[in-house]
Order: C-alpha cells, then sequence, then structure tokens
C-alpha cells in the first residue's frame, strides 16, 4: 500500500474483480511522491558520502593503521572533499574517443543506481502533514523483477564507457563486466526464486510483511548464492576483475578523469546500498525487528526505519569485511565458479524448494524422506563434481609449471668448422635451438 486508499476504490476494485494492489500503487498526491523521491536520493548520497569513509576507517582497523584523520571530526568529511577535489580536477577527454558516449556514459552507468531504490521499502505507514503513507517510493505488484532489470540496465554505462574510449585496456575491462554481471545475474535470479515461492508475492513490501514470524535467511542456500553474487554484481573485491590494476591499470576507468569518472565511483556505492538494502528486504525481514517477543511492539511508526538502517550498515559492513581481507581472484576461476558452482547449486536448490512446497500443499508427508535423500544425493554429486573439476584442472597446472622452461646446454656457437677458428666461447642455447640447427 502506497497511500490512504478510500473505501469506495477499494469497493470498485473487489466489484470489478481487480487486484486491490494495483488500485493501490500511485495513489499519493504529487507533491508526497516528490518529497518521497528527494528523501530517497538524499538518504543515497549520504549513506554514500557515509559508506567511503566507513569503508576506509574499517580497512584501516583491520589492517592496523590510520584512516582518514585529517577532513572533519575524525576525518569523517574526507569523502566530501574527495567529491570536491574531483570536480576541480582537469577534465580529459582522449582524443580516439567517441566523444558523445564517452560523455553519456557515466549518467547511464549512475541512473539505474538510482532509480532501483525506488521500490525498497523502509518503513510502514506513517503519517507525513497528515496524509497516511508507507516509507516507499513505489510499492510496485512485481518490485523484485524491476530490482533485476534496473541492475542489469547499469552495466550497459561500464560497456559504453570502455568501447567509447578508444583504448585497448578499457574495451577488455569493459567486455569483463560484461561477461561476469551476466553471468552472476542468474544465480541471483535463483537466489530470489526460493523467496518467490515462500512470500507468494514480487511485490517487496508484501515479502518484508510475510517475514513476521521468520525471517528468509531460514532459506540458507539461497541467501548465501546471493551474498556472493551480489559481490559479483557491484565489481568489489575479490571480485573487481573489470578495474584490475595489476593487469588493466583501472579497467573501463583508465580514460576518465575529474566529474564523470566521480560518477562512476558514487554509481559503485550506490549500487553497494542498493544491494545491502535488497538483501535485508528479502532475507533480514527489512524493516520488520528481529523476531523476538520482547521487541515485537517495535514495528510501528517510524521506529522501523531505525531497524532498517541498522541491518542495512550490517550488511555493508560484510562488504567492506571481504575488500579487507581476500585478494583478488583470477578472472578463470571468477567465472568457473559461477557458471560450474552458483548456478547448478541454485538450480537444485530452486527443485528441492519446489518439491518441499508441493508436498506441504498436498499433505504427502510420506515423500518426505525419499525427497530429502534424493537432495542428499544430488548436493553430493554437486560437491563431488566441484571437487574433482578443481582437482584435475590443478594438476594440469601443476603438470605445466613442472614442465618449465627448455632445458639448456653449453654449446659452442658459431660452430668452429663454419667460423674456421680454433676455438669459440660457449653460448647458452636452448636444447631445442640445437635440434633444428642440427636438421
Amino acid at each position: 500500500m502506497t497511500g490512504s486508499v478510500s473505501s469506495a476504490a477499494l469497493l470498485a476494485a473487489g466489484s470489478t474483480g481487480a487486484d486491490p494492489d494495483l488500485t493501490r500503487f500511485g495513489s499519493d498526491p504529487f507533491w508526497l511522491i516528490l518529497i518521497k523521491a528527494v528523501a530517497v536520493f538524499a538518504f543515497l548520497m549520504i549513506m554514500t558520502l557515509f559508506g567511503i569513509v566507513f569503508e576506509r576507517k574499517v580497512v584501516a582497523r583491520m589492517q592496523v593503521r590510520l584512516g582518514p584523520n585529517r577532513h572533519g571530526p575524525k576525518g569523517w568529511l574526507q569523502s566530501l572533499y574527495d567529491g570536491v577535489k574531483l570536480m576541480l580536477k582537469e577534465d580529459i577527454i582522449p582524443a580516439l574517443a567517441d566523444r558523445p558516449v564517452f560523455l553519456l556514459a557515466p549518467l547511464v552507468s549512475v541512473i539505474p543506481a538510482l532509480v532501483a531504490f525506488a521500490v525498497i521499502p523502509f518503513g510502514p505507514e506513517v503519517s507525513i502533514f497528515g496524509h497516511h503513507t508507507v516509507l516507499q517510493l513505489a510499492d510496485l505488484p512485481v518490485g523484485v523483477l524491476y530490482l533485476l532489470s534496473a541492475a542489469s540496465l547499469g552495466v550497459y554505462g561500464l560497456i559504453l564507457s570502455g568501447w567509447s574510449s578508444g583504448s585497448t585496456y578499457p574495451l577488455l575491462g569493459s567486455l569483463r563486466s560484461a561477461a561476469q554481471i551476466i553471468s552472476y545475474e542468474i544465480a541471483m535470479g535463483l537466489a530470489f526464486v526460493a523467496v518467490f515461492m515462500y512470500s507468494g508475492t514480487l511485490s517487496t513490501s508484501g515479502i518484508v510483511e510475510s517475514q513476521h514470524d521468520w525471517w528468509y535467511i531460514a532459506l540458507f542456500p539461497s541467501f548465501v548464492i546471493y551474498m556472493i553474487s551480489m559481490v559479483g554484481e557491484t565489481n568489489r573485491t575479490p571480485f573487481d576483475l573489470p578495474e584490475a590494476e595489476g593487469e588493466l591499470v583501472g579497467g573501463f576507468l583508465t580514460e576518465y578523469s575529474s566529474i564523470k569518472f566521480a560518477f562512476f565511483y558514487l554509481a559503485e556505492y550506490v549500487n553497494l546500498v542498493t544491494v545491502s538494502a535488497v538483501m535485508t528486504t528479502l532475507f533480514l525481514g527489512g524493516w520488520q525487528p528481529p523476531p523476538i517477543p520482547g521487541l515485537s511492539g517495535l514495528d510501528h511508526g517510524w521506529i522501523p526505519l531505525i531497524w532498517f538502517v541498522i541491518k542495512l550498515l550490517i550488511v555493508m559492513f560484510f562488504f567492506v569485511w571481504l575488500r579487507g581481507t581476500l585478494p583478488r581472484l583470477r578472472y578463470d576461476q571468477f567465472m568457473s565458479f559461477g557458471w560450474k558452482i552458483l548456478i547448478p547449486v541454485g538450480l537444485v536448490w530452486v527443485l528441492f524448494i519446489a518439491a518441499l512446497r508441493t508436498m506441504r500443499d498436498n499433505n504427502s508427508s510420506g515423500l518426505r524422506p525419499w525427497l530429502i535423500g534424493v537432495a542428499v544425493i544430488l548436493g553430493l554429486f554437486v560437491v563431488a563434481e566441484f571437487a574433482l573439476g578443481g582437482r584435475s584442472s590443478s594438476s594440469d597446472d601443476d603438470d605445466e609449471d613442472d614442465a618449465g622452461p627448455p632445458s639448456l646446454e653449453r654449446i659452442p656457437w658459431p660452430p668452429p668448422a663454419e667460423s674456421g677458428a680454433a676455438s669459440s666461447a660457449p653460448v647458452v642455447m636452448p636444447a631445442g635451438s640445437r635440434q633444428r640447427q642440427e636438421s
């Protein structure tokens, strides 16, 4: 529900057989929608500024070093100063760049990250200037599909930025980003299916309300699959392979500077906040308090907004924890993990959840032991495939490493018969070169 609904509208919806959720969508007045939009945008900007400093301070604490401590109280205005510095830097456009696309790509990257937050519920119904409305910009009946589509549009900005730069390294980075996001979006969609089955709706607010008694973190395989997929989706460490400073010199960002570089930086951290909010909404109860008897009364008014922000910060801390502890993977390892592990496990888990739901609806309790046995066998098969496949690939790599370079031996060069000299200094040559010379 996104606003106050008159009884006449609900009666009309019931008499015509229409879905009341569709009649409630977009019923807020324009001024209230504008206030919500500005509030969501301000929240994302504040969380971005906070997230940058928060990440630097937490990683510095983990690595036993000083973090930002110069600008503002204890360095908390460091990200604001960084933004001002980027806006004042010289804006350079490469001579071989496709200028219109080069300028448009940062906007294409940051706008989907902003609009994806429109369907995230912050809290239940409250009163704003005497008008009753929920703390959500838009309660779409297919809100999760909207999230997936908005997330998939962000990759166009990365692809266009690399293609329009007119350079090799940005192009390679953009191609990596496209392959990475396509691969991990499949696993992310499979992680959502179990949530859809148990909630019975695609609306984000409906999913939050269905977690009143227990959170969907109990669907632990889906939770883990999404947790890994969202790191790959946002190009964060250890999956920040499109940038890969060690091999691609920054990837698709190589040719960008000034405010355009700041837009990509903004898109990364807005995506960080968005995927953290999605995890909070789908698996951690959203704005619902923990299902503890003493906290059951703290689910009305503006108090649930505090619960939502606390859960959001906990998930963001997980992102920072990964960045401070794990090294970057090789690209082939990363892609193999997505296609060979996450997607098969997600498919098996979805089949298992579908069978459980069907069995529960049909009261077929006698099939439960057989179903659990089949699930265990499939799980063991996936684990064995992963272990044996990884062992064979690692053994092949070891064999190649053991082979080493061609053996070297000291032979006289040039041959004495051809040079006419009595002796010559020995020169080190590969054995293969000697065989070719003899032939």
